[in-house]
């Protein structure tokens, strides 16, 4: 039997790690690699319209299953254009695996046709990234690639010119796969213990979820009701402690709501739980203790009086039997009736005659949304107001997934991770929730969507005008300038590239378009003509509130509605014992 050539040795190992499919675009240096998954059974080439919509897909792919993701881009501005994408999946903590392809390997270093240097361009958004020169190097190098992508959850990166694919391989292929799972990091006991000791100290105890507190809801509601704790979050923590929790006072940072930024300073201890939130101006800066399964965030956000190296779960499950149980409900009560009347005050902002307002309040667009996804569907976010409405509307059960450029921040996220998403499960219904801004950078994905068929939903908030950025500039107090942009047909675009579409400017009709979308079989784009004014603006603003207009933007500036967390708010309330 002829033995393999690396190209082919290299699909084989993917193949026996359980990977099912690379996105990218066909061509050149990369031709020896996508022959080779021509020719092997269960592995496809997922043909995108661009590298970075690639990566953005093995990134949400990866997200989503916890598995090996992989993508890939031929030589110079083939794989140049995976950057953005394999930015964003580092910072999220997504194992992809990168292939760089790369110019004929006599020719580097002559200044050849399309010659860059991948193996320096992607240093800075990977964890590994290594150049394979000869058939030697393989399978060794691309297992220990894969193995640093699962193991710390990042993205490695492997550069092969595409003469070198094609040589003969010299080592046996052998067999095996990469370990996927992670131990559980458990705390050490006098961290435990000085934890129980801080926690019994203070009277007013409040608690702060980001991701890491996956897997811990029910320890967390168990801490928060034995020390009496109200209890927020981070974007990225909404979806796993938000739902079936008597605690919840909102979200703190930009986007937030509700009471959780009060609770947080005026609590005489507050415990980050599994967060790396980065907005250190939100945070009280002292009377601070973090838990975090990675040692290398502790502290680097603000002053601690106590690290706790550890999963939230261990942790927590160490730490509840030393803790005396707080009978005063006084703190959490008062933050849960600030939450209410927080949220009931904003709530007044998009209610009135929000079923005629044309332009369509985002709001409400958001909110029955909400309603009518399935209870499992997965949520695509694009960076800007969609975030906004993301973090406000979503209603988290459990179930519930929502992914965005969360950390990163890159506009263009919410399609490209919605194909990832549907390729991995494509059972569920997957939602994009996209801001025409987005859509319009990387608009040929929509002709991806239709190669494939997949039934991916998309709905596009189109205000003509890049509205974060907008409100960025009135923070900074500047008069916004360029963010605004003539209206474009979405709708029309998408029947154009194969897509089941309908573009909505009359609220009455809204829900009609969202039902039928989200009902039909197969891709559909709705496109929802919003208010481009919805960020609330005050109408004037004074040099003595700009000193404090950051900090008041979650406050004053994104004053809007928040859907069914009113609900869940009031619900709260009647969880209070009367006297």
């Amino acid at each position: 039997m002829a033995k393999p050539n690396v190209a082919e040795q290299f699909v084989q190992v993917l193949v026996q790690a359980g990977v099912e499919r690379i996105y990218g675009v066909v061509g050149d240096s990369l031709n020896p690699v996508v022959d080779a998954i021509r020719r092997t059974p269960g592995i496809e080439w997922v043909h995108v319209r661009n590298e970075e919509a690639g990566a953005f897909a093995a990134a949400a792919e990866a997200q989503l299953t916890g598995r090996l993701a992989v993508c890939a881009g031929s030589c110079g501005p083939g794989n140049t254009h995976l950057v953005q994408g394999l930015y964003d999946a580092n910072r999220t903590g997504a194992p992809v695996l990168a292939l760089a392809s790369h110019i004929p390997s006599g020719q580097i270093g002559t200044g050849f046709f399309q010659e860059t240097h991948p193996e320096r361009l992607f240093v800075d958004c990977s964890g590994y990234c290594e150049q394979i020169s000869g058939p030697d190097q393989m399978p060794r190098v691309l297992r220990i690639a894969m193995q640093h992508a699962l193991a710390r959850g990042e993205v490695s990166v492997l550069v092969l010119p595409g003469d070198v694919a094609q040589l003969e391989a010299t080592s046996p292929t052998g067999n095996g796969a990469p370990v996927a799972g992670h131990g559980t990091v458990v705390p050490p006991e006098p961290q435990v213990a000085r934890l129980a000791e801080l926690i019994n100290e203070a009277e007013t105890v409040t608690l702060f979820a980001g991701a890491g507190v996956r897997g811990a809801h029910a320890e967390v509601m168990e801490l928060a009701g034995a020390v009496q704790a109200p209890v927020g979050h981070s974007l990225r923590g909404k979806e796993w402690i938000q739902y079936d929790n008597p605690y919840d006072v909102g979200m703190s940072g930009l986007l937030g709501y509700g009471a959780c930024y009060r609770a947080m300073h005026d609590a005489d201890l507050l415990l980050l739980l599994g967060t790396d939130f980065p907005y250190d101006s939100f945070l009280p800066q002292a009377r601070t203790v973090q838990i975090d399964h990675d040692a290398t965030r502790l502290g680097r956000r603000t002053p601690l009086e106590l690290a706790v190296h550890g999963d939230v779960r261990e942790t927590l499950r160490a730490v509840l039997p030393l803790l005396r149980r707080k009978t005063d409900r006084a703190f959490l009560d008062r933050m849960l009736r600030d939450h209410c009347k927080s949220l009931e005050h904003v709530v007044d902002a998009y209610t009135r005659n929000v079923e005629r307002h044309i332009p369509i309040h985002p709001e409400f667009a958001a909110d029955l949304l909400d309603e009518l996804a399935a209870d499992d569907a997965i949520f695509t976010v694009d960076t800007g107001m969609c975030n906004v409405w993301a973090a406000r509307y979503l209603t988290p059960n459990g179930r519930r997934r929502v992914i965005g450029s969360f950390l990163h921040g890159t506009m263009a996220n919410a399609l490209p991770h919605a194909i990832g998403a549907q390729f991995a499960y494509p059972g569920r219904q997957v939602v994009s929730m996209s801001g025409d801004g987005g859509l319009g950078m990387l608009l040929g994905e929509l002709l991806t969507v239709a190669l494939h068929e997949l039934p991916v939903k998309i709905v596009t908030f189109n205000n003509s005008s890049l509205g974060m950025v907008k409100l960025e500039m009135l923070v900074d107090g500047l008069p916004d300038y360029q963010t605004d942009h003539r209206q474009v047909d979405f709708a029309a675009i998408a029947r154009g590239a194969g897509l089941r579409s309908e573009r909505v400017t009359d609220p009455t009709r809204l829900r009609a378009a969202l039902e039928e979308a989200l009902s039909h079989d197969g891709p559909a784009l709705v496109d929802v003509v919003t208010d481009p004014n919805a960020l609330s603006v005050p109408p004037h603003i004074t040099a003595g509130q700009l000193g404090g207009f950051a900090l008041a933007a979650s406050k004053v500036v994104l004053e809007g509605g928040v859907g069914r967390m009113i609900d869940l708010a009031r619900a709260n309330l009647r969880n209070i014992p009367r006297p």
